[in-house]
């Protein structure tokens, strides 16, 4: 039975350097902090409580939580994964506080990356308190890193609920929603988290950031660019631990009834098409 995926609801990465990171996520990523204990931080971006974490230990370890709709949902999940034979461990009531959801199961994807399917994700009754003027509406979409991009994708759109919207040679962009994409697999020789996007409300804000990034030292990867595919203007930046996070905006939204996936060949002018060179490994060429 395919698993429903809604949205893409959270990422829980780990660092060496808790109070830098956390310095990061607010003053520079614009982040509220929610959350803090001896060994972890959550930061608040949009109308949901908990969107982002930073935990003390190995940068690898990173991990992506998706929205299911009920607990029925959930449970189906579990069953169809245990059937296919990946382990899934149910979460503890404490683990469920930490993440701000009513449950949530864990296991490793097929490259071994680490995921969670979550139910209820708890929604704030006020505005996120960004910790400066970054225009961030909200936690949007993230990369993964792919050893296996047919494998990965077979993953994503046979057992679970996503739909190719393109391909950049062998880099599928998948959609759980309406939005161009949520996940992209990115070829790598690695599992884990390979970018963080944030949504910002403005082309502006896209610009004002590039400019305190830069005044802040903070390596640009690529951008100010607009990407062919999704038709979002972006700026990606390294932030702590090599993880690269994206501002972006106006990004597509795709109609269901009409829609056809499109093959972009994996070059520059299908990056971005105002030229601007990406400085990633994985988007290199």
């Amino acid at each position: 039975m395919t698993i429903k995926l809604l949205d893409v609801a959270y990422a829980r990465l780990k660092t060496p350097d808790l109070d830098s990171a956390s310095q990061f996520a607010t003053r520079v990523l614009g982040l509220e902090q929610i959350d803090r204990s001896g060994n972890s931080r959550s930061f608040r971006s949009d109308h949901r409580v908990s969107t982002l974490s930073y935990e003390a230990g190995d940068p690898w370890e990173t991990t992506v939580g998706f929205e299911l709709a009920s607990d029925e949902d959930l449970q189906i999940a579990a069953g169809t994964l245990e059937a296919m034979d990946y382990a899934v461990r149910h979460g503890s009531r404490g683990e469920c506080d930490q993440r701000h959801v009513r449950d949530f199961i864990a296991f490793s994807d097929p490259g071994g990356g680490r995921i969670e399917f979550a139910v209820s994700p708890h929604v704030a009754g006020s505005k996120a308190r960004l910790a400066r003027d970054a225009g961030i509406t909200g936690f949007s979409h993230v990369g993964l890193f792919s050893q296996d991009t047919t494998r990965d994708e077979h993953f994503w759109t046979q057992v679970c609920s996503a739909r190719v919207s393109d391909r950049l040679g062998e880099l599928p962009l998948l959609r759980l929603s309406q939005i161009h994409h949520s996940i992209a697999l990115v070829p790598a020789d690695r599992s884990g988290v390979q970018h963080i996007n944030h949504q910002v409300q403005s082309i502006d804000d896209v610009q004002r950031s590039y400019s305190l990034l830069r005044q802040h030292n903070v390596p640009i990867v690529f951008g100010p660019g607009r990407h062919p595919t999704s038709g979002a203007r972006f700026v990606y930046f390294e932030g702590p631990d090599d993880m690269v996070f994206e501002y972006s905006v106006g990004v597509q939204e795709v109609d269901e009834a009409t829609y056809r996936e499109r093959q972009f060949g994996f070059e520059p002018s299908s990056l971005c098409m105002w030229g601007a060179k990406a400085t990633l490994k994985e988007l290199s060429n």
